[in-house]
């Protein structure tokens, strides 16, 4: 049980995922979270550094696609302004939207990498779907909702715990 929300990849930032690091993991497409993930949870685009980061996954040739539990508008809105397919309201940790993303994407599973910030969802999800679960460090989730927040000391203790075995 334990394994649903083990992360093959722990990382600070998605800006560590280089394109380099990535292949050498054999991931070819990546499943983006956006709430604490790509930008803050309150803010309405991502910083300059995550802009030139998708750039330069893009230009590289990886497939890319933000999967979120966020309402269709918000994300679409976003997704409009990084020019990337999306899948909103994707009722993460259920693995079917990641399904759906990856069949939009046209990559395979043993390809595709999901990219988020929370063991419950985002990890738990990817394992489900059978893809390459890849955790960061949730940027400023004091600004989450409390749902998000009640569950993060649990996290915490958790991946403390994952990270001391490995």
């Amino acid at each position: 049980m334990l394994r649903l929300i083990v992360p093959h990849l722990y990382v600070e930032s998605v800006c560590e995922l280089t394109p380099e690091r990535l292949r050498e993991l054999g991931i070819d497409a990546l499943l983006l979270d956006v709430d604490c993930t790509l930008k803050r949870y309150r803010g309405q685009q991502v910083g300059d550094d995550v802009a030139a980061w998708i750039e330069e996954l893009r230009a590289r040739g990886f497939g890319l696609c933000l999967l979120s539990n966020g309402w269709g508008r918000r994300i679409g809105r976003l997704a409009g302004q990084l020019d990337l397919p999306f899948v909103a309201k994707a009722l993460k940790p259920l693995p079917f939207a990641l399904k759906r993303a990856i069949r939009k994407l046209g990559f395979s599973r043993s390809k595709t990498a999901m990219v988020g910030d929370q063991l419950f969802a985002d990890i738990m999800a990817a394992r489900l779907a059978g893809v390459t679960a890849i955790l960061v460090e949730p940027m400023h989730p004091e600004e989450e909702p409390l749902v998000t927040r009640v569950k993060r000391p649990l996290e915490r203790f958790l991946l403390r715990r994952i990270l001391k075995g490995k």
